[in-house]
């Protein structure tokens, strides 16, 4: 080897040597930043929410008022939507062709009267004519069935009066009990039809009813809160429309008789005080119904939930990392929600920061979450 050669491996050496000097200088490579998150401790508390069911508003008592006897309309006695009292009188029918009918009957009653009259004496002179052998036998028979036929025709004549004043009374139509009256369905002049022609309807309003249709599992519970004593404060009930809850409470007051077999559901009825009558029977709205599980519920911030593929998950921290952890969800109370299953009161989960996790990711608590 000559001097050359050696000089050129000498530099490629010294060369080689300062390249790993230089890389021995390079920091190591490092993993991701730690995340900072809020924490909250997993506690179990008692917890209290509304079921929801849609529900309709009906009235307790109502009834269509329909005409009984032909004739016109010849006065209408209230104004439209008014509070109406049990037989106030709301509507009059022209009376000409039911007083005619009834002075008929009584002059028939009158004729019959007067036929029973005239039988009654003829029976009696014959009954003592036959005592005396002073009449055929076949004539007395004759007076005694006279006058069992004049009797029979007088209690006719009776029944027809009777009828007869009847449709005189129908031709005035009062209200059946308190309650407020709809808009006239005929106006004055209008040719009314016995039982065809609907005049108006009547309803009840204080108290009035919501009632729900529920699955039969859950006859058991409400058939309990039926015989529960209920004070006035009660709030088990409520009843909304949207965001609107209307302020007094109600009270369950009927489940139905049976199981409806074709939906396996039941209907109950929920009553409210009405006294300024805001609630109307037709309305929609959403019955509210307290329930208070007999033991402590794992509830946590909504906001830590994450979802993936419908599952739901949270993130636990552990030695200053986090695990994700599958959780099984229940009912949401406002902003937080009941876990079922997944969580152990004592842990610490992220519930703020959440979006920037995975599994495993370091994290840093800065401070914990308020409740």
């Amino acid at each position: 080897m000559t001097f050359k050669d050696s000089s050129i491996y000498t530099f490629f050496g010294l060369f080689l040597i300062l390249i790993g000097c230089e890389n021995n200088n390079q920091p190591a490579a490092q993993g991701p930043p730690p995340v900072a998150v809020a924490t909250q401790q997993v506690e179990a508390s008692d917890a209290s929410y509304y079921d929801e069911y849609p529900t309709i508003v009906n009235a307790l008592n109502e009834v269509e008022l329909r005409a009984q006897v032909n004739g016109y309309i010849t006065a209408i006695h209230f104004k439209e939507g008014e509070k109406v009292k049990k037989g106030q009188k709301l509507y009059s029918i022209d009376q000409q062709q039911s007083e005619a009918a009834y002075q008929q009957a009584l002059a028939n009653l009158s004729v019959q009267e007067s036929n029973l009259l005239r039988a009654q004496k003829d029976v009696e002179r014959y009954r003592e004519l036959g005592e005396k052998d002073a009449i055929a036998k076949q004539q007395v028979d004759y007076a005694e069935a006279n006058y069992i036929s004049a009797q029979k025709m007088v209690d006719a004549a009776k029944a027809s009066v009777r009828s007869v004043q009847t449709n005189v009374r129908y031709s005035t139509i009062v209200a059946p009990f308190d309650g407020t009256i709809g808009i006239s369905q005929v106006r004055l002049g209008a040719s009314v039809t016995p039982g065809q022609t609907l005049l108006n309807t009547i309803s009840s309003d204080d108290p009035i009813a919501a009632d729900i249709t529920v699955d039969q599992k859950e006859i058991y519970r409400f058939t309990q809160l039926l015989t529960k004593k209920t004070s006035k404060n009660d709030s088990t009930f409520r009843l909304a429309f949207g965001t609107q809850v209307y302020p007094s409470f109600g009270t369950l007051s009927i489940v139905d008789r049976a199981v409806d077999p074709q939906t396996g559901s039941i209907k109950m009825r929920v009553t409210f005080p009405n006294p300024d009558h805001v609630l109307r029977a037709g309305m929609s709205g959403t019955l509210r119904v307290l329930t208070r599980p007999s033991e402590k519920s794992v509830i946590i911030p909504f906001k830590a939930v994450t979802e993936q593929l419908g599952e739901f998950f949270v993130y636990v921290v552990d030695s200053s990392r986090v695990s994700q952890r599958k959780i099984i969800l229940g009912r949401q109370i406002g902003r937080d929600i009941i876990v079922r299953d997944g969580l152990d009161v004592g842990e610490a989960i992220v519930t703020e920061g959440v979006q920037n996790l995975r599994e495993g990711s370091p994290v840093t608590v800065s401070q914990p979450a308020k409740k």
